[in-house]
């Protein structure tokens, strides 16, 4: 589930009543765990932060990260430790184990297969389908693996030992343990050496004969000295490391041959030939492996986002301005007068749609799909295998002392300017009312008005009215009255600090001459994101004209002007946030 880089959506910081919740959802959800064990998973004042993201699939999932390591990961109301959790309680899930060599095949996004799994003297782990299981190696408790089970235990030992036996979701070295601080497993000596397999290792593919055989003879050697088990435990965890080395060196090199290999020839087209024919490549690409006939009649636009773009080969893009047709419309024509390809009609005024396809057509019966088009792994509408992820900043509301309330800060050397969390505000102000004794004598929920609280907080016309305020008005005056300002923290930079109220991106439709509309996108630079790169990804995706201007008044800002109503496809690029190269 992991083993491709997520996309992180938000990172907060934990609250004491949430901290509380998730003390208990865990003890519910693992009940070997003591309450020494809870406190030390969730501690009260330490930092405990909650990051929501979107695994490579689209996958919403939870993270609870401690110490910045995640510690455990919550997906469809269901917890789920991390091997950075197991690695400190090893016995908290029903452990399975198996050899190294299949360890390195659930790296790579493989269950755990019934005739992989190693059966001890004891027996298989007692569990039921779909509790959460963990999976180990041969010389090492550390687990390696977590996951659910694909069947009871009954069910495993009546199939025989067949079968799937555990979905896996998190494995070590993946994407969740490299959000942590990356360390290696720890070295835990097995506690019953005399492991035996339930069945034959030639079922299961695991890699190389001589490395099933080595690591066979490690589990037999492991039974004698204890000496000896503690050289075949360091053994099994360096041989776990250099078979995760070996994959990813092996990967490095096959990539780098590819590229030597990717020499195009040089094409003696001019550019707009070249846009031409890619353009004819990719229509015939989609009338023959993508477009359905229960689609038709279906948008000439949607046609070219949904179908085209995602036909086309790696590294290149198609770009209509470029091609001698300058309009997707004219290029329709031609395909309908000159090749007898498609129909189409104007079924509503000013738009097009796709009605027919002559599929029987000879230069759709013999193309042939070209040797240099890869599937892409992401929507026909992105239209590019190649992506960058944007990371959010962290914005953090802060508040400025006034000149007209720095009587009531000056206890506490805060001057005038000094920005602060309303936390801190809160603490400053419950100081100051205890240590000027002006808690109400009878009713503690309310504070006693002195000169200063006057003249900081009240208006000229409570002067004389207002003797008491409560405790969560007082704190809500001293708030409304200091400088709004806010925390940018972008990942890898300093913490940036603005004064006024965040300003969100502004995404608005004007009207051009006769009847003309065009998208306005404002704001963007507040947020980390370059106008250029919002404008270039739009053009290619909804093949429109976009252009850049200066705001007026507004010194290095920029705003994305994009022809037609575009805002759908923007919010879907803003809320996605994914960019092309």
């Amino acid at each position: 589930m992991f083993t491709k880089a997520f996309r992180v959506k938000s990172n907060t910081v934990m609250k004491g009543s949430d901290r509380r919740k998730l003390r208990a959802d865990i003890s519910a959800a693992f009940p070997s765990l003591s309450a020494d064990d809870l406190n030390e998973l969730v501690p009260n004042k330490e930092e405990l932060n909650v990051v929501k993201i979107y695994a490579h699939k689209g996958e919403a999932v939870t993270l609870y990260v401690i110490h910045k390591n995640p510690m455990f990961f919550q997906m469809e109301k269901q917890l789920y430790p991390t091997v950075y959790t197991l690695w400190r309680y090893p016995d908290m899930l029903a452990a399975f184990t198996t050899w190294a060599p299949v360890v390195q095949k659930l790296m790579g996004g493989a269950d755990l297969m019934l005739p992989g799994v190693v059966v001890s003297s004891a027996g298989l782990p007692d569990v039921k389908k779909g509790d959460c299981c963990s999976v180990n190696i041969v010389s090492n408790r550390a687990p390696v693996a977590v996951g659910t089970a694909a069947m009871s235990s009954s069910d495993m030992r009546s199939s025989g030992m067949k079968g799937k036996g555990l979905n896996v979701l998190h494995t070590y070295m993946d994407q969740l343990w490299a959000f942590g601080d990356k360390t290696a497993p720890p070295i835990i000596p097995v506690t019953d050496t005399s492991v035996q397999a339930d069945g034959e290792m030639d079922g299961v593919e695991c890699g190389e004969e001589e490395e099933e055989e080595v690591m066979k003879n490690e589990g037999e050697d492991s039974e004698g000295q204890n000496g000896s088990e503690i050289a075949a435990v360091e053994s099994s965890c360096q041989g776990l490391q250099d078979l995760s080395l070996s994959k990813q060196e092996k990967e490095e090199e096959q990539r780098l041959h590819e590229e030597e290999e990717e020499v195009e020839e040089e094409d003696s087209r001019s550019p707009q030939e070249q846009m031409d024919s890619l353009l004819y490549q990719c229509f015939l690409h989609a009338l023959k492996t993508k477009l359905k006939k229960s689609e038709l009649p279906l948008l000439t636009g949607t046609f070219l986002r949904k179908h085209m773009v995602s036909c086309c080969p790696k590294g290149k893009h198609i770009d209509i301005k470029k091609s001698s047709y300058k309009k997707f419309s004219k290029f329709l024509q031609t395909m309908q007068k000159e090749h007898s390809l498609v129909q189409v009609k104007e079924l509503s005024k000013g738009v097009d749609s796709i009605v027919e396809v002559d599929w029987k057509n000879s230069a759709i019966r013999s193309f042939c799909v070209p040797e240099d088009w890869e599937p892409s792994e992401e929507s026909g509408e992105q239209g590019e295998s190649c992506e960058v992820v944007y990371h959010p900043p962290e914005i953090t509301p802060l508040y400025g002392v006034t000149a007209r309330l720095q009587p009531l800060f000056q206890d506490t050397h805060q001057k005038k300017g000094a920005v602060l969390q309303a936390s801190e505000v809160r603490t400053i102000i419950t100081d100051y009312v205890k240590r000027n004794e002006l808690v109400h004598e009878t009713n503690k929920s309310y504070v006693k008005i002195n000169p200063i609280l006057c003249d900081c907080l009240l208006e000229k016309s409570e002067y004389q009215d207002v003797e008491v305020l409560k405790w969560d008005d007082l704190f809500s005056r001293t708030l409304n009255k200091m400088q709004a300002c806010h925390q940018l923290l972008f990942p890898g930079q300093p913490p940036v600090v603005k004064k006024g109220q965040v300003e969100p991106i502004d995404v608005s439709v004007a009207s051009r001459g006769s009847n003309k509309k065009v998208t306005i996108i404002k704001n963007l630079e507040g947020f980390g994101i370059d106008p250029a790169m919002v404008s270039d990804t739009l053009q290619r995706v909804v093949q429109a004209s976009a252009v850049l201007h200066d705001v007026p008044g507004a010194k290095d800002r920029q705003l994305v002007q994009i022809q037609g109503n575009q805002v759908q496809h923007v919010g879907r690029l803003l809320l996605g946030m994914i960019w092309f190269n």
